[in-house]
């Protein structure tokens, strides 16, 4: 079998870091791999990869959860087997609460963390507040580092308005992500595009002009409220 992969998750609150995790975890499952997903998010438990616990176990995935997510319990506390991570020849995707606040979870493992390769993915999101210029959106990632005691490795653009993203959304977006990473000294691994604007043949079209790296997602996580 090949090697273990090791995915780490941040980025700033609201950018969309659970629904990448969960589209994530369940394309690595999809390829026959045995995929663990992770769910570190203390800080704010409206929006939880782990809420999608059956979906994500329906595909063969383990789910580690904080203890009280999707509960009335407003703080949900560390998992009890979150040392199973560590343990497990699964793929690892995890799921870090948003900024340094939610990264100082992480900063607990660093010294194991630094034995192990591991891939700390940048979710950008242009759209969202704090992050709608490169200069700010640079600030977060050092602080995330800072908390968490690890380094990025690359920056995935994420920039969409939820259900009225179109393609311009997102093809507006691109410099900017592309910025951020340059400026961080990272790769710049592509952009995600929801999967209901694939079903339109122009954009397919502008797709393929564009040669630029597109990940098509689905849309999982959602407020409470919609």
């Amino acid at each position: 079998m090949s090697e273990r992969v090791f995915n780490i998750i941040c980025g700033h609150y609201g950018c969309g870091k659970s629904n990448y995790s969960v589209n994530l975890a369940l394309e690595m499952a999809a390829m026959g791999r045995k995929v663990m997903l992770v769910d570190l998010d203390l800080v704010n438990p409206y929006f939880l990869s782990s809420a999608y616990k059956d979906l994500l176990e329906e595909n063969g995935i383990k789910v580690i959860a904080p203890l009280f997510a999707n509960t009335n319990v407003e703080t949900p506390a560390l998992p009890a087997d979150l040392n199973l991570v560590f343990e497990t020849d699964r793929d690892v995707v995890m799921d870090l609460g948003g900024d340094d606040a939610g990264a100082v979870v992480l900063g607990r493992y660093a010294s194991i963390l630094s034995n192990i390769k591991y891939e700390m993915t940048y979710i950008v999101n242009k759209y969202r507040n704090l992050t709608s210029n490169a200069e700010d959106t640079e600030e977060i990632i050092k602080e995330i580092e800072a908390a968490s005691r690890c380094k990025a490795t690359n920056v995935v653009n994420n920039s969409h308005l939820k259900w009225e993203t179109t393609f311009d959304t997102i093809k507006d977006s691109i410099d900017y992500a592309k910025q951020v990473a340059a400026d961080l000294g990272l790769p710049f691994s592509g952009s995600t595009i929801p999967k209901f604007l694939l079903e339109n043949e122009d954009v397919k079209k502008e797709i393929e002009a564009s040669r630029e790296v597109f990940f098509p997602i689905d849309i999982y996580v959602k407020a409470p409220w919609e």
